[in-house]
């Protein structure tokens, strides 16, 4: 069987339970702001973060366990504080919450994970955090509510809660895959302000989880960008508890057809995921889908999509409907890839039709009026041909609007 999405949460593959709640730790009466997510045996663990030097004490940790442990059985995530610049402070506080987690679930503090987002340089209020983790444990629940609470309570200034989840078939048996994720802003090619947690139930080993995550990465998360700023806390990690009980996936040349079917199921839940944090970017209205075709080689496909789709000028004409592909050429030509400004070809495509606007590198002949109508649905693409080889890139971003500035102006309010 093909990877198939379905309904469910992040505790549709088998032995995971969640709950999501409000503690306590963001302003207001009702907003959820903790999760916990566990699993009742030990998963095989691979993850990926950021590249920010300033890396937030739950990413340190986080790293840690994935490095020298390699297995986890919980993830327990804060929204409000993102305890980065926070110090031996926010590193103890991050200690403390995977300590008072594995008390609760008579586990150990190496085999829970801590992610935490938000404003950067405040102090977690541990008496609100401690409590919240008993909050939690007492609603851990198998039932796909309890994802969604989950889900929802990992949100900052995201509109909405991202969620997929798939089935697919390893060595005859049903499996099942599922991801949520948070990102809104502070989100820039090599992962931005953004924490996902991927579960399944699939037997593998964590050698090979690793190799398909950070293959991945490179082609989904890292081909997202909103605002040009990457995060301290940029957290990506998959879990899988074996509980399928398919033949174990170990060695990639004795397992090739079953792990290509892990591999198309991970693709599957990333790709849907990174597009769903560029589409929820902060203030935006359209998701901007930038393809590059034929180009010399992969990494200069990837170079020119990043550039166009973190073009500030271009996105703002995307927000005002503008079909100015000078923005388009211009990022391109300041990205560092090598190619011939005189060979490309610039198109826009929507639900409402596909226009060229370029054509050898100088304005072809269109309709102004169509092309702001092509740009008018809430997703929209943007093709370059560079017409100098047979290699394509996709990158993922948002329009900039005026409501970016008002959110990021008062974030801390």
């Amino acid at each position: 069987m093909s990877v198939k999405i379905i309904e469910g949460s992040i505790t549709s593959p088998k032995g995971f339970q969640a709950a999501g709640l409000r503690a306590g730790i963001k302003p207001g009466k009702t907003n959820k702001d903790m999760a916990l997510l566990v699993s009742t045996v030990p998963c095989a663990l691979a993850g990926v973060f950021t590249k920010n030097l300033a890396k937030a004490a739950p990413v340190k940790w986080d790293m840690s366990v994935v490095r020298d442990h390699g297995t986890a059985q919980a993830v327990v995530v804060n929204t409000g504080i993102a305890n980065a610049g926070t110090g031996k402070v926010g590193e103890e506080n991050t200690r403390r919450t995977a300590e008072k987690v594995a008390a609760e679930l008579e586990l150990r503090p190496e085999q829970v994970l801590v992610m935490s987002t938000g404003v950067i340089g405040a102090q977690l209020p541990m008496d609100v955090i401690e409590n919240g983790v008993t909050m939690l444990h007492q609603a851990l629940s198998f039932e796909e509510q309890a994802g969604h609470d989950m889900a929802e309570a990992i949100l900052t200034t995201d509109t909405h809660p991202k969620e997929i989840v798939v089935e697919y078939e390893l060595g005859g048996k049903t499996v099942t895959m599922a991801g949520i994720c948070k990102g809104s802003g502070m989100i820039h090619p090599n992962m931005g302000t953004m924490l996902s947690v991927i579960t399944t139930d699939a037997m593998i080993s964590r050698e090979l989880i690793q190799k398909a995550l950070s293959e991945y990465v490179e082609d989904t998360f890292n081909m997202v960008s909103v605002d040009g700023d990457t995060s301290t806390n940029d957290t990506v990690v998959v879990m899988a508890n074996g509980l399928a009980e398919n033949p174990l996936l170990q060695n990639e040349q004795d397992n090739s057809e079953d792990y290509a079917s892990f591999k198309e199921a991970l693709l599957t839940v990333m790709t849907y995921l990174a597009k769903s944090i560029a589409a929820d970017g902060e203030g935006a209205t359209r998701l901007l889908e930038v393809i590059v075709n034929h180009a010399k080689d992969r990494e200069t496909a990837k170079i020119l999509a990043k550039s166009i789709a973190t073009s500030n000028l271009t996105k703002a004409a995307v927000y005002g409907m503008d079909a100015n592909w000078g923005r388009i050429l211009c990022a391109m030509g300041y990205s560092g890839a090598q190619f011939d400004p005189e060979q490309v070809d610039i198109q826009i495509s929507s639900a409402e039709g596909t226009v060229t606007l370029a054509e050898n590198g100088i304005a072809a002949a269109y309709d102004e009026e169509y092309a702001t109508k092509i740009l008018s649905p809430d997703k929209v693409q943007i093709i370059a041909d560079v017409h100098q080889g047979d290699t394509s890139a996709t990158a993922w971003g948002c329009d900039l609007t005026y409501d970016y500035v008002k959110i990021n102006a008062d974030y801390r309010s």
